[in-house]
């Protein structure tokens, strides 16, 4: 829960910061500086540098997912196979969706200051990342409590 709620989080924070240098209101030079207050931190603060950044944290938890939690899950519980195979079946999706955010920001460098495909790239990144977060926790947070994430934890 502390994982996805920090993904909100930076989430909400990278569509804030799109939305003021898009509409003119913050300048690159303090969208800079806002960036480098947030908690995910790098050497390169640029909008796509940090896009860049949250977009491969996801990708790295749903791999963690993928290849440790999931796994125990399905042993400890056959019941949740289903809901397991959904999960991994939308990190591919969330994946795909991933990679058009990084092709928007290639095309943010070709054309500088059309953010239309970033703006609608992020935009389902959202939809698909929210509504991907809040059906794992529906569905796996009980059965999390009861097996731990891993064998022998609890």
């Amino acid at each position: 829960m502390d994982v996805h709620d920090h993904l909100r989080q930076e989430l909400a924070q990278v569509r804030d910061l799109l939305e003021q240098v898009e509409q003119g209101s913050v300048s690159p030079g303090r969208a800079r500086a806002a960036l480098n207050e947030m908690t995910m931190r790098q050497n390169n603060w640029t909008l796509g540098a940090y896009c860049a950044a949250y977009c491969t944290m996801v990708t790295q938890h749903h791999g963690l997912e993928d290849a440790s939690i999931f796994p125990h899950l399905r042993r400890s519980e056959a019941g949740l196979a289903a809901v397991l195979d959904r999960l991994k079946e939308e990190h591919v999706v969330i994946h795909g969706v991933v990679e058009s955010v990084d092709r928007a920001l290639v095309e943010l460098v070709r054309r500088p200051g059309d953010f239309t495909q970033l703006r609608e790239a992020v935009d389902l990144l959202t939809d698909t990342l929210l509504s991907h977060l809040s059906y794992e926790e529906h569905q796996i947070v009980e059965p999390l409590a009861r097996h731990g994430f891993f064998p022998g934890q609890l």
